[in-house]
């Protein structure tokens, strides 16, 4: 085949350190354009950030011109660097080490987007620590709750 045509979605969650509540408005929504720049920039189109106080979701296809790993790393450490020059109530704001993502159907796409988009109401029921819990028993990934919050 002399073509190669992926088309990998990715439903990306992490959190704040200590899932510490730090991303308000008037910063949240900057946060999340911000976010959707850098994953732009290095060729992985965002269809969504969105999330609440204290974590993130983004929704975008990963682009094969950059490992997974540096568009996190790139992701974390540019937004938390942004954050910190935003209010010096935020010097100290950094992301959790770790990160979750997961393959999402093309065909599913449109579900995820109105799940990212209902975070507020979403988390007025549910901790971010239910619902990562839920993402990991639905995507069958095996863990050790020891490990999983830093």
């Amino acid at each position: 085949m002399p073509q190669s045509l992926p088309n990998h979605y990715i439903h990306i969650v992490f959190s704040t350190k200590n899932r510490e509540p730090l991303i308000h408005p008037p910063f949240e929504k900057e946060l999340h354009a911000y976010i959707a720049g850098i994953c732009n920039s290095l060729e992985c189109k965002v269809l969504i950030v969105g999330g609440y106080t204290d974590h993130i979701h983004i929704l975008c296809m990963h682009s094969p011109k950059i490992a997974f790993m540096v568009l996190m790393q790139k992701i974390k450490a540019n937004s938390s660097k942004w954050m910190k020059t935003k209010d010096e109530s935020l010097r100290n704001f950094s992301w959790q080490r770790g990160y979750g993502s997961f393959s999402v159907n093309p065909s599913e796409t449109d579900i995820v987007i109105k799940y990212i988009e209902n975070q507020h109401e979403h988390h007025r029921k549910k901790s971010f620590q239910e619902e990562y819990r839920a993402f990991l028993k639905k995507y069958k990934v095996v863990y050790d709750e020891n490990y999983v919050w830093d």
